[in-house]
């Protein structure tokens, strides 16, 4: 065994990404106050092919070099927009036939793995600050209230961690669907 060099890995352009079908999936980060977990949500996306992200309230934006610094060139590749309000992002979503899902351990959460994806249906992802979690107003707005089972004692994940397993979750459900 030997580790590949990335010339050997044949990824595809930034152009190539941006032609490809993408996972019907968007992300939302609302009031992420982190750099580099808005880095590391670039990445992710670039690694799943998500259709989008939107970065709403405090939620920092590109180019910086705090969000650069994990997202190694993803935010090239992956599509953005910023809005100030996470409401207004995901009610023109809703509009737009996304099922909103809501990261979050609410009194109606569903475990991750018992998630049911469907591939005619369209998700937005929304993962929130890393204190207070997603907004109230967000969580009013979804249809759905994911959380991924956790059994030590601390009660959350970090966004970066949290958004690689449930985006990572939808993109084997979705992908074994197509």
């Amino acid at each position: 065994m030997k580790k590949l060099k990335l010339e050997e890995l044949g990824r595809i352009t930034v152009d190539e990404f941006k032609e490809s079908v993408k996972l019907p999936i968007t992300i939302v980060l609302d009031n992420v106050r982190s750099l580099h977990n808005v880095g590391s949500a670039f990445r992710t996306a670039d690694a799943f092919k998500v259709e989008k992200i939107y970065l709403t309230g405090i939620t920092g934006t590109p180019p910086h070099r705090e969000i650069e610094k994990t997202a190694l060139g993803a935010t090239q590749s992956v599509d953005w927009e910023y809005a100030e309000s996470t409401a207004f992002v995901l009610e023109h979503l809703r509009k737009n036939n996304y099922k909103i899902v809501i990261i979050e351990q609410t009194t109606h959460s569903i475990s991750l793995n018992n998630l049911n994806a469907n591939i005619d249906e369209k998700y937005c992802l929304v993962f929130g600050n890393e204190v207070h979690g997603v907004s109230d107003e967000a969580v009013s707005l979804g249809d759905m209230a994911l959380e991924i089972p956790q059994y030590g004692t601390k009660h959350s994940l970090n966004i970066s961690v949290c958004l690689g397993i449930v985006t990572w979750e939808f993109f084997k459900k979705l992908r074994d669907l197509r």
